[in-house]
């Protein structure tokens, strides 16, 4: 990868169309003044005092957040959101990004997914987070929304050029990506070898096949040797890695903190992230490598292409502090040759 190469994948960028079926949330934070907290009259307890709220999408709409920051040319967004307040915000924010968001289906029996995020105001650090509050469903999600869902999917998917499936909810079928959806989804893969098609899962990704998967180093771990879960050698990573690599069929991508991406093209290597000045904050960032990948195999990307985009993706993310990061595609360039200069030598 060299800067005449970045150009040449970036540019293409523009005209990238991209669906991103999965769990939208919305993540609204609230900023705290620490020093005008009230105790309250009626309980006697403090009454933290709120300057402003910010809300964003988040878990699937913050790959959404990164690829709009990157200028995918279209994007779709398929999933659900309730008929509140917090899901005319998501809604609003994700029309903001220029966004197709007739198939974020409002369903009234349905909660918004949200991640409340309390933070001192004063402290850009992660110890400014105060506990979070999250609104999740915990019943199953109704067929009917399921059929409509995976209905869109089908009709709109001939026009694009890649599906991002994410799935968040750890409770079993109470999201959008359920047994039926990741089954169908899968099927589609296989339908549409030309398609780049793109899973990432919090709790179930070893049950994704013929696709692209994402996955970090732990859980890759824990997903194929349960009884090595603390287990992190290079050797364990690669035989890891190698079993998901069988299951799939397709490449894997496992993301290992700053250390960067391993990748299986169809043999593990690490491609060796960008080295950056503390303080970080990790929060987004695996999303955010999951955009900059998606676009660069769009694009023409080889594998190995794509996570050193991701990588460079990453490391810009994960210096925004307090927030939800996200990398334009105008500061890519410089990070490269931040890469390169750190990598003199090695070869990956």
């Amino acid at each position: 990868m060299d800067t005449r190469r970045l150009k040449q994948l970036t540019s293409r960028f523009p005209a990238c169309r991209i669906i991103v079926l999965g769990d939208f949330f919305l993540d609204k934070y609230l900023d705290i003044e620490p020093e005008l907290a009230e105790t309250s009259i009626e309980t006697g307890k403090r009454a933290h005092q709120v300057k402003s709220t910010r809300c964003t999408p988040g878990a699937a709409g913050t790959v959404v957040n990164n690829l709009a920051a990157l200028d995918a040319g279209e994007l779709h967004v398929l999933g659900f959101t309730g008929d509140d307040g917090e899901g005319y915000e998501l809604r609003r924010a994700l029309r903001n990004l220029g966004c197709h968001v007739e198939g974020l289906l409002v369903v009234p029996e349905r909660l918004t997914p949200t991640y409340l995020k309390p933070r001192d105001c004063r402290t850009a650090a992660l110890s400014g987070e105060h506990e979070r509050y999250d609104t999740k469903n915990r019943t199953p999600t109704p067929g009917p929304v399921l059929d409509q869902v995976l209905s869109r999917l089908e009709r709109i998917l001939p026009t694009v050029d890649a599906v991002i499936v994410l799935d968040q909810v750890e409770e079993e079928e109470c999201g959008i990506i359920t047994s039926s959806v990741r089954r169908k989804a899968c099927a589609l893969g296989t339908c549409f070898p030309e398609k780049a098609f793109w899973a990432d899962s919090r709790f179930r990704i070893g049950l994704f096949r013929d696709v692209m998967i994402k996955i970090n180093v732990a859980e890759a771990i824990k997903e194929t040797s349960p009884d090595r879960v603390r287990a992190t050698s290079e050797d364990a990573i690669v035989q890891a890695i190698s079993v998901l690599r069988a299951r799939t069929g397709k490449p894997v991508f496992v993301t290992s903190g700053p250390a960067g991406i391993w990748i299986s093209d169809p043999e593990p290597h690490l491609v060796r992230g960008v080295k950056v000045e503390e303080p970080t904050d990790p929060t987004g960032a695996g999303d955010s490598a999951t955009a900059g990948a998606v676009l660069s195999l769009c694009s023409g990307a080889t594998p190995r292409e794509a996570a050193i985009v991701a990588n460079l993706v990453a490391s810009i993310t994960v210096q925004q502090l307090a927030m939800t990061g996200t990398a334009r595609r105008d500061q890519l360039e410089s990070r490269l040759e931040m890469w390169l200069d750190q990598g003199q030598g090695s070869r990956f």
